[in-house]
């Protein structure tokens, strides 16, 4: 016989049911976060339920520090694309094109403003049918610098 009173394990175990329920609440909250937090940070995800905004940005190659924004969405049975490129000065002339499934859809020179140094465009292009292969570039023949920027919506 034994000198030690057996073991057992009523100490790991709650008194009543509800720290079990605070625990599995708590397991179940995170799972939630979880699952947001993947819907949220998904690529491509919209920031409002029901949004299906695509975004993407980068870098510019060439002499300067020149960041692009891409962004799509759909929009009244078509497409709305919106192009940007930050250079922060002012003054700058750019010239860009956006293309849709190797299409050219719109062009054009722009000069950026303000204190933030940024152009923006914004257009409208047919949605067709399947997957749409949306690029956005912008030149700046003067320093070479060119910013590309592509998605698939």
């Amino acid at each position: 016989m034994s000198d030690t009173a057996p073991t057992t394990h009523a100490a790991a175990r709650p008194p009543t049911g509800r720290p079990r329920r605070a625990v599995r609440s708590a397991a179940l909250a995170g799972s939630a976060l979880l699952v947001t937090l993947g819907v949220a940070l998904a690529p491509g995800a919209g920031a409002i339920a029901g949004d299906d905004r695509v975004e993407r940005s980068g870098s510019c190659s060439g002499p300067g520090a020149a960041r692009w924004d891409l962004k799509v969405k759909t929009d009244d049975g078509g497409l709305e694309v919106e192009g940007e490129v930050d250079s922060n000065r002012s003054g700058q002339t750019w010239r860009w094109v956006i293309r849709r499934n190797g299409e050219r859809v719109a062009g054009g020179v722009a000069t950026t403003t303000g204190p933030s140094g940024s152009f923006s465009v914004e257009r409208r292009t047919g949605d067709a049918a399947g997957p749409d292969r949306i690029v956005f570039r912008a030149t700046r023949g003067d320093s070479g610098q060119v910013c590309r920027g592509s998605l698939t919506f």
